[in-house]
């Protein structure tokens, strides 16, 4: 089940939530439905990722479980809070460390997960308990019209 509030306007928060699934299509498409066309394929592998942790590693595909997406455009900001109900994890503390060659293979592919969402996302932060991500993307300004011919 998706549960889905109002979309946000000026400084409001939207909401969706859902049980815990790897059949992210329909909530990757809400939640790119106002993007600017450029950025959308980008995003979408972004928000993929940072979704299936949630669902997988934090929740263990447990469909008792949700995972609860808020997002807003704030100023030129594009803002994604994801939760999970799992026991959370400690991400590194080096954000710019690429290289998962260290990792057992399971970890290595979530290593380069991360990764990846640092290289899309203008910001990656993670709260303390390591259950809540949150993603910006900024907006490039847009220039007025000129007056000149």
């Amino acid at each position: 089940m998706i549960t889905i509030s109002l979309r946000p306007v000026g400084r409001y928060w939207g909401t969706i939530s859902f049980a815990s699934t790897l059949y992210l299509c329909p909530i990757l498409d809400l939640l790119l439905a106002e993007i600017p066309a450029k950025l959308q394929a980008e995003l979408r592998l972004g928000l993929q990722e940072a979704l299936v942790n949630a669902a997988k590693h934090g929740n263990n595909l447990d469909p008792s479980k949700t995972v609860v997406v808020r997002f807003s455009l704030i100023d030129n900001q594009y803002w994604w809070i994801i939760s999970d109900q799992g026991s959370g994890f400690t991400p590194s503390s080096n954000s710019d460390e690429e290289s998962t060659d260290y990792l057992p293979p399971d970890e290595a592919e979530s290593g380069r997960g991360l990764s990846l969402l640092h290289q899309i996302f203008d910001q990656v932060e993670w709260n303390r308990k390591g259950t809540e991500l949150r993603l910006c993307k900024q907006m490039e300004n847009r220039r007025g019209l000129s007056l000149r011919r």
